[in-house]
């Protein structure tokens, strides 16, 4: 084909017929793309916003006096890492025969959830790790839901969950308010709080900063309250009942990715007319939690994290007998075990946690009770002695995936 100097030659588009004599080409086909590679894919593309996380936001570093340097800060000196015990950590995590998953299935209570919370009372239904639904006083609060199945930036890596959890997000009852403590995944469950926001009209009551996260996610900011610690938020209920949280502090870190420090993280106080609940959150131990049971105690339960804990990082996370020593500190009548047997997040076997706090609870007289995942707890009828249902397993078992 000849075209004037200096023009390009003009083909016909595929699958059509551009004059007479034209081919059709027909385009290739597309094979589908497989659905494990899709959800890489779009995993890999959120990754940046994964790791790294939002800004402060809110103004959060402009008006709390525990953000200094550009970072928040810990009450107490605190070492995220003992640098000397990583390795032993490292190798334990990867050595053979650690029993890090449960032998036998876990058993899983389907708790029956009535649609609007007692008048009175105050009932604990712990739903896994650091997740549990609270009935105080007509009042419905839910702290630190994760309920899918891993506590990761990926849908395709990272911790899985070693029971199923008992209620789904959509067969929840209606919450008046969901607490969050810091914004780590085994905390802060991206997928888990957009599914809260859309079936349920809810109040998130969070830490600075962590208020940023969920406005990335799309939730209004008018749905957001962010707290400093010894700050305080009254929520109520439809039937005019009220409860006050409140913001304490805690020996921790904050973070997705390697950025960290940029959000703060928090324990709470959520206390009735009649009864006070405490909840840590994640922490080390230290003496704010005497100073703590001082202002706002005594408390009816504590939710005590006891799981996840090691040599390498012994300021940010309770060996069980510190969870008794700050649950006798908080001057709590009964101590109910978080953040333990749901994930494997420590070189310790799964149910190492429990068995040491039985046993130091034991020792120290605190009144333990140990919740299936899903079984209701009535705090003010506790029977003496905790059910020891982790015991019927047994005590084999190997590395969860």
């Amino acid at each position: 084909m000849r075209t004037a100097p200096g023009r390009p030659v003009r083909r016909a588009p595929r699958g059509r017929h551009h004059a007479a004599g034209a081919v059709a080409v027909k385009p290739p086909e597309r094979k589908p793309f497989p659905r494990r590679l899709r959800r890489l894919a779009d995993d890999v593309a959120t990754l940046p916003a994964q790791l790294i996380g939002a800004p402060v936001g809110h103004g959060a570093s402009r008006r709390s006096p525990n953000f200094q340097g550009g970072r928040f800060r810990n009450p107490v000196p605190t070492a995220l890492l003992h640098n000397a015990a990583v390795w032993a950590a490292v190798r334990s995590r990867l050595g053979p025969g650690r029993l890090r998953q449960p032998p036998r299935p876990v058993p899983v209570i389907k708790p029956r959830l009535p649609q609007v919370p007692r008048d009175r009372g105050l009932h604990v239904t712990w739903l896994g790790h650091a997740s549990a639904l609270i009935d105080i006083d007509g009042v419905r609060i839910l702290v630190d839901p994760v309920l899918g199945e891993r506590c990761s930036p990926f849908a395709f890596a990272g911790p899985r969950r070693l029971h199923p959890v008992p209620v789904a997000v959509n067969d929840l009852p209606p919450v008046d308010a969901v607490v969050i403590s810091h914004d780590h995944y085994d905390h802060l469950d991206e997928a888990t709080i957009i599914s809260l926001s859309k079936v349920q009209a809810t109040m998130f009551v969070v830490p600075l900063g962590v208020g940023s996260h969920l406005t990335r996610w799309g939730i209004a900011a008018g749905r957001i309250r962010e707290l400093d610690w010894g700050e305080e938020h009254r929520v109520q209920s439809a039937s005019g009942a009220s409860v006050r949280l409140t913001a304490t502090a805690a020996r921790h870190f904050s973070g997705r990715g390697p950025v960290r420090y940029r959000t703060l993280w928090a324990s709470w106080v959520v206390e009735s007319a009649t009864h006070r609940l405490f909840f840590t959150g994640d922490s080390g131990y230290w003496d704010g939690f005497a100073k703590i049971g001082a202002r706002y105690g005594p408390f009816d339960v504590s939710l005590m994290q006891i799981g996840a804990y090691d040599p390498a990082w012994p300021d940010v996370h309770m060996t069980p007998e510190e969870g008794v020593a700050a649950h006798l500190d908080l001057r709590a009548a009964v101590l109910l075990p978080v953040h333990w047997g749901t994930f494997d997040l420590a070189p310790h076997r799964w149910s190492e946690p429990v068995e040491r706090l039985h046993a130091a609870a034991t020792q120290h007289g605190a009144r333990l009770v140990v919740p299936k995942p899903g079984e209701p707890v009535d705090i003010d009828d506790v029977p003496p002695g905790a059910d020891t249902w982790w015991t019927a397993l047994g005590t084999a078992g190997g590395p969860s995936s």
